[in-house]
């Protein structure tokens, strides 16, 4: 009997032995690699927001069709109101509007629509927005319309039909790289016209391009990329501001049929002593002058009514108050008329040294400050 248990102990340890072997024989699957997913590509950034903040709604109004994206005070019922109100569009304008406000919103598109009674409006802004087009109906609406700003938009031309009663046009900071001919024509009335900051070249200027603006008074195309003086600019012009082009001369005679020019800008151009003739600033209406950072090396010589002059940051290195004064000091001086009227004149950044010469302080008696 104990021989039986002690063999039945015997093969059930057997048994045991030969399993526990089995398992560790037997081979483990191996662990599968942790899978490593591509993180997901990421969208670059959109230029511009694609979502636009909701629209502000102004108060209720007590006149019945003041838009509600407006503001319509009681005290002034000519005036609209719709400036920083994250507008998309023009909304329909009242008919007793006069004056417009619809800057610093998103509109992208101006269309005739919003103007079909507006026909007494004097005065719209729609500086910085996204204008990149205007309908040319959108004028044939506004008959009696004076001043028109569409500064700091992405306008690539000159709005076309134009209405002849303009006084002001502002067009500023923009992308014009186009003039049509005949943008300007019959616009008679127009007194300030401001391009600066565009893209505007010489072959965007045509020869007659400004002929029918007769009564301008300022010009400004500053910032821009002219490489010539503009031609036939109306000799009604008395500011004329072309700083920061790449113009490296002026013709003879440029000036010389301007009668009441007073303030001329070239700045941050390329001009040289060799691009400008010996009297070609000498226009007895001129009474500042800034030829700053352009490339001269000598004073220009300039009439005797110029108050202000500004030649700093060239690379002139001698003053010579003989060469440039505009009368001789034997000259009676007790003349007004004969003194010369200079009174501010920068020269510094060229490469003059102090003491001023005596002779200039001889002959420009009226001066109060020369900074060298």
């Amino acid at each position: 009997m104990k021989a039986e248990l002690g063999y039945c102990s015997l093969l059930l340890l057997l048994l045991l032995i030969i399993d526990v072997w089995a398992q560790q024989a037997r081979p483990r699957p191996r662990p599968k690699p942790p899978t490593t997913r591509k993180p997901p590509k990421k969208e670059p950034e959109p230029k511009e927001p694609t979502d636009f903040p909701p629209v502000i709604l102004g108060p209720p109004s007590s006149f019945p069709d003041c838009p509600r994206e407006c503001l319509c005070p009681p005290s002034f019922p000519n005036a609209l109101y719709c400036e920083n109100r994250n507008l998309r569009k023009v909304p329909i304008i009242p008919s007793r509007t006069h004056y417009l406000y619809l800057q610093n919103n998103y509109i992208d598109s101006v269309t005739a629509q919003s103007f079909n009674n507006a026909t007494e409006l004097k005065w719209i802004n729609l500086g910085n927005n996204r204008i990149r087009s205007i309908e040319k109906q959108v004028f044939e609406k506004l008959p009696n319309l004076l001043h028109l700003y569409i500064p700091r938009n992405k306008l690539k031309e000159v709005p076309s039909n134009l209405p002849a009663s303009l006084e002001q046009l502002r067009l500023s900071r923009n992308q014009i790289s186009k003039i049509a001919p005949g943008a300007f024509n019959k616009m008679k009335h127009l007194i300030l016209l401001d391009l600066h900051h565009n893209l505007i070249s010489d072959s965007n200027l045509a020869k007659n391009t400004f002929r029918d603006l007769k009564n301008l008074v300022q010009l400004n195309l500053a910032h821009n990329i002219l490489r010539k003086m503009p031609a036939n600019i109306p000799n009604s012009v008395s500011q004329l501001f072309l700083d920061r082009n790449i113009i490296e001369d002026i013709p003879q005679g440029y000036f010389k049929d301007f009668t009441n020019l007073a303030f001329i800008r070239l700045n941050y151009n390329h001009l040289t002593d060799k691009g400008l003739p010996k009297l070609v600033f000498n226009v007895s209406t001129l009474l500042d002058l800034h030829l700053a950072h352009n490339n001269l090396t000598t004073v220009p010589l300039f009439n005797s009514h110029l108050e202000h002059l500004h030649l700093n940051n060239n690379n002139i290195e001698t003053i010579n108050g003989t060469e440039i004064c505009p009368f001789t000091v034997s000259e009676d001086v007790h003349d007004p008329d004969s003194v010369p009227r200079l009174r501010y004149l920068r020269l510094d950044g060229n490469h003059l040294t102090p003491p001023i010469p005596l002779d200039i302080i001889m002959c420009f008696r009226h001066l109060h400050s020369i900074v060298i």
